[in-house]
């Protein structure tokens, strides 16, 4: 696997394999990796020729009281293990050669409704860096595929809307979510759970699979929620949100849908948990 913080580097070979007739996938990370990202790498394997990954720590992602100075960086055990998953190159640029102008003078992209509410509402200006971030990583390594983690629902929903809105050359592959024996979603932010908190966390994919089987048959979607949360908090949990969406306008659902996403994000001790659950109706429901 070839390494380079150099975006000419990217694209010069990037375009070399091109000449070659081979198709790139890439895969965008920020590091400290676990098994959730390598399924991303195992699933682009099966979609293109070469495999481009990168590492990079998007401050135009986090907020005024997050944690991006504290945010892990494990350099070495990225780079084994992507080498190892079958990565042929990785991208790490640093701030200076993403935003060069600063962050503050940076073009930068929005994607109006799909990335408002939920964690949109929680961490504002978060959708904003990671579509800016995404599209300029889109710009430098030109893929014909991209492979994102459904653990993180609004996202892959932002960058899917993105892609269409402006007729990128891209075929986004949601990739579904990697989760401990627990149920718990893995995560970057699951290492600052302590042992106690680990046993509490599951909580939160407990309660959004008992809010799935409450709504094959009440459409009380609201209070149904409502008792989620309630759940999710005597478990030891916070709850940020729990809503039930049509799984693609992110929208509140109505009697009607039968394509139904569960959106959820809950604090633990200092990890913020997000996790989400696709139903299917069998049919619309009525009152």
């Amino acid at each position: 696997m070839k390494t380079t913080n150099e975006i000419i580097e990217v694209r010069k070979q990037v375009k070399a394999w091109r000449k070659e007739g081979l198709t790139v996938a890439f895969v965008p990370t920020m590091g400290n990796l676990h098994s959730g990202h390598i399924s991303l790498i195992t699933e682009a394997l099966q979609h293109a020729d070469r495999i481009v990954a990168s590492i990079f720590v998007n401050p135009m992602q986090f907020g005024a009281n997050e944690d991006i100075d504290s945010y892990p960086r494990t350099m070495q055990a990225d780079q084994e293990k992507l080498a190892a998953a079958g990565t042929d190159l990785l991208f790490t640029p640093t701030s200076d050669i993403i935003y060069p102008k600063g962050t503050d003078k940076q073009s930068y992209i929005e994607v109006p409704n799909v990335s408002e509410g939920y964690c949109g509402e929680s961490r504002p200006g978060h959708f904003r860096g990671v579509a800016t971030v995404v599209c300029k990583l889109f710009n430098i390594v030109q893929p014909d595929v991209a492979c994102f983690g459904l653990k993180d629902y609004q996202q892959v929903q932002v960058i899917q809307t993105m892609v269409e809105d402006l007729s990128m050359p891209i075929k986004i592959i949601p990739v579904a979510t990697v989760r401990e024996a627990s149920g718990l979603a893995l995560s970057s932010r699951n290492g600052y759970l302590t042992e106690e908190e680990k046993k509490i966390a599951p909580a939160l994919s407990q309660n959004i699979h008992w809010l799935a089987e409450k709504i094959q048959h009440d459409t009380d979607f609201i209070g149904l929620a409502k008792q989620a949360a309630s759940f999710i908090d005597n478990a030891g949990l916070k709850t940020d949100y729990i809503h039930i969406c049509h799984a693609q306008t992110l929208q509140p659902a109505s009697e009607d849908d039968t394509e139904l996403v569960i959106l959820a994000a809950a604090h633990c001790g200092k990890a913020r948990l997000i996790d989400n659950l696709q139903v299917h109706l069998n049919k619309p429901l009525t009152s």
